[in-house]
């Protein structure tokens, strides 16, 4: 809960005071873990039915970036500003617009029973508005979802992951609110063409990292720096929440009845460490990081319709003590709005990778959420780096976010958790095939979840692994790889190769989860892919992908006993 929402309190230390009785049940539960009981794996299986799902997002995957009529994007454009790594780009990218049957027998091999992936808003609208509405956009997906389906993988679609149509940003975006609208109507045409497959919807995905890399450090499109004044990532945070909602509406008010599925969001949130445990003021600096990225747009949807009450004193105080600087105010809500915003999700989605140690500070008038939060973000140099410069592995991070969120946003609403995104990068070079490293961060990460669901009652009921396939990672181009596939992006054709880390999630969704998986069969597992003949899969991986390529349906009778034979089995059409 909220708790500056319940009480008018200015003075600093009452405030400290009560935010450590708010987090009685998050920090101080798990404050007296040793390393080693924090580290104890539990060998336990899931729930029956849990959902177990690797995932893509259409940027990063499709190509065909102006094939049948695609609109240009505002990724499409950072690419071709020479923005990315290498001057690199998502013009073809996993070639995935050509390859639905290949990539769908990828997901077959994994044994998911869910994928999800993202529309593209371009391919569906170039122009990003109905009246420009392409068919053979919509088919493309029409041909996914139907593969899927007929691979008994339930589809789960997101609306919207970041590769706004660029003829919207050009006049705006997000910034601009006429975008509510267009969304919505874009919504709305895609619950009426795909919804009678899709039963599970997220509106958006990461809805924080637009706001805030797209229009306030401007590492993202469409580029705007805009932490000095700070107008625009308030504005784009308001109006994606609006979005949100009228998108909720539309799918309750004209589809739920007779569709039967479920629409949430997929909002990103690291966990966070006060540095020092034993100071109220860290305790406190720790909530602020939190309501700063995950409350700014959950606690609207999941408590009371309103921007935490935490995030409007930081902001206002720093609008009082830096008026030189043209603080910008957070929007306000009118009651309509709120009660429009307010729980407008059956599921709140999750994506996460990473902790950070935060102690209190004093931001002055610095620009940026740490400055105005008054906190600092530090990391542990013990914790195990990867690729990526912010993702460190913090494996029981994900365990108490998962009970801050249960206890801070779903004592009320009661809906579940699907934790929609999780996943680390490697290097573009090395052993690419033997990623060993993403293997013990999966396995840490699913068991985190698996204490949460076994051992706090936290009703988490989706896992998704990102991603299915290497892909185009926006600003580091090809240069890292989360996939459970390796792609040659040096071959035209784009072939797929499963990595251990393939494997091994095979294994663990086989089992669901850890409960029969006594000893070393892991490692079983992962020798026996050592084991293989890398050539010999190197020349049916080719024959399959000339296959599906003329459109031709592989018929293969293999009799193999190792696991390689999962990725060989392909459905008789």
């Amino acid at each position: 809960m909220d708790i500056l929402g319940m009480l008018e309190v200015e003075d600093f230390p009452t405030r400290y005071l009560f935010i450590l009785v708010k987090c009685t049940n998050v920090w101080n539960k798990f404050g007296t873990q040793s390393t080693t009981e924090r580290d104890l794996f539990l060998n336990e299986s899931f729930p029956s039915g849990f959902q177990w799902a690797s995932s893509s997002e259409s940027f990063k995957v499709e190509g065909g970036w102006v094939e049948d009529g695609k609109g240009e994007t505002i990724w499409d454009r950072f690419g071709h500003d020479g923005l990315a790594f290498e001057n690199q780009t998502a013009d073809l990218a996993c070639d995935s617009y050509h390859k639905v049957d290949y990539d769908v027998y990828l997901l077959r091999g994994l044994h998911v029973n869910t994928y999800q992936f993202s529309i593209s808003w371009a391919r569906i609208f170039p122009s990003g508005h109905r009246g420009s509405q392409s068919e053979k956009g919509a088919h493309y997906y029409d041909k996914l979802i139907n593969a899927l389906i007929e691979s008994d993988i339930q589809p789960v679609v997101t609306l919207y992951h970041w590769d706004l149509p660029q003829a919207l940003q050009d006049y705006g975006g997000w910034t601009n609110a006429s975008i509510v609208e267009a969304f919505k109507d874009y919504a709305d045409f895609c619950f009426s063409r795909f919804g009678d497959r899709v039963k599970t919807w997220n509106t958006l995905s990461s809805p924080w990292v637009v706001s805030h890399a797209g229009y306030g450090t401007g590492e993202h499109p469409p580029g705007v720096k805009d932490y000095v004044v700070a107008s625009y990532q308030v504005r784009v945070t308001h109006n994606m929440l609006k979005s949100h909602a009228e998108a909720f509406h539309v799918y309750n008010d004209k589809y739920r009845k007779t569709q039967g599925g479920k629409i949430g969001i997929a909002l990103n949130s690291d966990w966070v460490e006060p540095m020092d445990p034993s100071r109220p003021e860290d305790i406190a600096a720790a909530d602020r990081y939190l309501q700063f990225m995950l409350g700014w747009f959950a606690h609207p949807i999941f408590v009371n319709g309103d921007y935490p009450a935490t995030l409007k004193t930081q902001i206002e105080q720093k609008r009082n003590e830096c008026p030189l600087s043209d603080p910008a105010r957070l929007p306000v809500f009118t009651t309509e709005e709120s009660q429009r915003i307010r729980g407008t999700a059956d599921y709140l989605g999750l994506n996460h990778y990473t902790s950070r140690l935060v102690n209190n500070s004093v931001g002055g008038c610095t620009p940026g959420p740490q400055g105005v939060g008054d906190f600092q973000a530090h990391v542990d140099p013990s914790w195990s780096s990867t690729a990526s410069a912010w993702i460190y592995s913090t494996p029981w991070g994900l365990r108490r976010l998962l009970n801050y969120i249960s206890t801070e946003y779903l004592n009320v609403t009661k809906v579940p958790i699907y934790i929609t995104g999780n996943g680390m990068p490697t290097e573009y070079s090395g052993d690419t095939l033997n990623d060993t490293n993403r293997i013990e961060y999966m396995k840490s990460y699913i068991n985190e979840a698996l204490k949460a669901i076994f051992l706090d009652g936290v009703d988490v009921q989706q896992f998704t692994v990102q991603s299915l396939m290497d892909g185009f990672e926006g600003k580091q181009g090809y240069s890292q790889r989360y996939g459970l596939h390796h792609v040659n992006f040096e071959n035209a054709d784009r072939p797929r190769t499963p990595k251990q880390s393939a494997y091994f999630y095979s294994e663990v969704i086989k089992q669901n989860g850890f409960g029969s998986l006594k000893g070393d069969v892991f490692k079983g597992a992962e020798m026996q892919l050592t084991r293989q003949p890398t050539a010999g899969l190197n020349y049916y991986h080719r024959l399959v992908d000339a296959l599906l390529a003329e459109n031709i349906q592989p018929h293969v009778c293999v009799f193999l006993t190792s696991i390689s034979n999962i990725y060989l089995k392909w459905k008789v059409a």
